[in-house]
């Protein structure tokens, strides 16, 4: 029982930094030379798509539906697609392709410059953002549990996560408690979250904040607006102190 653990198995992916996911989809966007105007058709029918996924869930995304909002013939649609499930398969292709963008080249802290806590802070809040605004076509595009942790896409940002793991907390294992990290953002847990047990976004939001500061061993930022806390064993002021229970309110002086 005291031998050591035998170590965590390399992952079969490259160590380097991460690179775009070329994803496809099987569909023309994967064609070298894709014309310019059918790269344009492509991405306003993926434009009308992800209007009606926002305003009506992923239910309602029907070849018909899209070649409407998009004042197209549904022929193009399914030339462009296939059927719904090419369709699908483009549509989380998209959202996936803008999603790791921005962690390669956006802007701090999401994308490079910051320090590793601070973009971890801010992936997780940006994943959780696009999982509840995206929840519906997550879900139905959701890999089989054998293909869970070997699915392109999600192998990619759990391999973010461990970089970034790796740089705030030298010394923890890295690989693990990434597929920790990534198991809170899990679209299937948002949903049993936000619409099963009815919790805020927001609240589930701090959560991933205070589990990123625990690991780290860093201070939970505090909300916007909101004071510092004073530190332990200050005096609270006289104004703000509130009355032991039991005392009497001090009579107000006489005029």
């Amino acid at each position: 029982m005291s031998a050591d653990l035998p170590p965590f198995p390399q992952p079969q992916e490259n160590v380097g930094p991460p690179e775009l996911l070329q994803l496809g989809t099987g569909t023309d966007v994967d064609e070298p030379c894709l014309r310019a105007d059918a790269a344009r058709n492509r991405a306003r029918l993926l434009e009308a798509a992800e209007r009606l996924v926002a305003e009506h869930g992923a239910a309602a995304l029907t070849m018909e539906a899209v070649a409407a909002a998009a004042c197209v013939g549904k022929g193009t649609v399914f030339r462009r697609f296939g059927d719904r499930t090419g369709l699908l398969a483009a549509l989380l292709d998209h959202s996936e392709r803008k999603f790791q963008a921005a962690l390669l080249s956006g802007p701090p802290p999401l994308g490079p410059g910051a320090p590793p806590v601070e973009r971890l802070r801010a992936f997780g809040c940006a994943l959780l953002r696009r999982s509840i605004d995206e929840l519906d076509l997550l879900l139905a595009g959701e890999p089989s549990a054998e293909r869970r942790h070997t699915f392109p896409p999600r192998r990619f940002l759990r391999h973010h996560v461990a970089l970034l793991l790796r740089e705030a907390v030298p010394d923890a294992d890295s690989e693990l408690l990434s597929h920790t990290l990534m198991a809170y953002l899990d679209a299937a847990l948002i949903h049993h979250l936000t619409q099963q047990c009815g919790l805020p976004a927001e609240r589930v939001r701090a959560g991933w904040l205070d589990l990123v500061a625990r690991l780290t061993r860093t201070d939970t930022p505090a909300p916007a607006g909101d004071a510092p806390a004073p530190a332990a064993g200050a005096p609270v002021p006289v104004a703000d102190a509130p009355a032991a229970a039991g005392d009497a309110q001090a009579p107000a002086p006489s005029a």
